[in-house]
């Protein structure tokens, strides 16, 4: 993964220093921009293969970057992670729902700041592939040619909309999709249209899927994350 090019975007020289050295250890090239103006030239000029955003630029704040970004055709494809001091459940929905693969607050672990910059980047190669690679997660095999999932040999009769959201989330164990974004994704003949709608979705998914609906998680106030192979997390039901 080393050799990378990361555009850091913080208006504070410290924050800026201490992660670009902390990338650059660990192989990657780093760009820096101090405002929402130099990260958007920055990213036209360089497009560099992720963005680390600071909400509380001057002038143009990180979530009018993160929109002009998401709606430009040369880097909306681009994975963005937000670092912020701004922390609040909303907040970080909006993020999410704008366009950002991750949230991560202020203080922060650098080493858990690099994991997460690594995670997206992997995430972001996962997604530029195929749609017809068959997901196996355990005992649960997802084909989305024959638009089929299994436990075991066992074959689960799934919605359009249920395996859609399975197979949406399951492509990215431990990645957290907001409702919103499921929406966008599930587009079948009786995909979800509301909030309310995707929640009744994953209760019948997790139903169908038995012993193995846990793999499904709640993330409270955000939506929902395939269960990630690094051990059950708390969930709220």
């Amino acid at each position: 993964m080393s050799g990378e090019q990361i555009l850091v975007v913080d208006d504070d020289v410290d924050i800026l220093e201490l992660v670009r050295y902390n990338l650059e250890k660990e192989g990657f090239h780093v760009l820096c921009a101090a405002s929402g103006e130099e990260a958007l030239a920055r990213v036209y000029q360089e497009a560099p293969d992720l963005i680390v955003l600071d909400l509380m630029l001057p002038n143009k704040d990180g979530l009018e970057v993160c929109r002009e970004l998401k709606s430009h055709p040369v880097a909306r494809d681009i994975p963005l992670v937000m670092l912020t001091a701004k922390s609040e459940e909303a907040d970080v929905v909006a993020g999410l729902e704008i366009g950002a693969d991750d949230y991560i607050t202020k203080p922060f672990s650098p080493r858990v700041l690099v994991a997460r910059i690594k995670a997206a980047l992997r995430k972001s190669k996962r997604t530029s592939r195929s749609d017809t690679e068959i997901v196996t997660v355990g005992d649960v095999t997802i084909d989305p040619v024959r638009f089929q999932v299994w436990i075991g040999d066992r074959p689960v009769d799934l919605t359009v909309s249920e395996f859609r959201i399975l197979h949406l989330l399951a492509r990215n164990p431990g990645w957290v999709y907001t409702r919103d974004q499921i929406i966008v994704a599930v587009k079948g003949e009786d995909y979800p249209v509301t909030d309310r709608s995707v929640d009744v979705q994953v209760v019948g998914l997790r139903k169908k899927l038995g012993e193995f609906g846990y793999l499904v998680e709640t993330v409270r106030g955000v939506g929902y994350r395939f269960k990630d192979k690094g051990g059950r997390l708390p969930v709220d039901n």
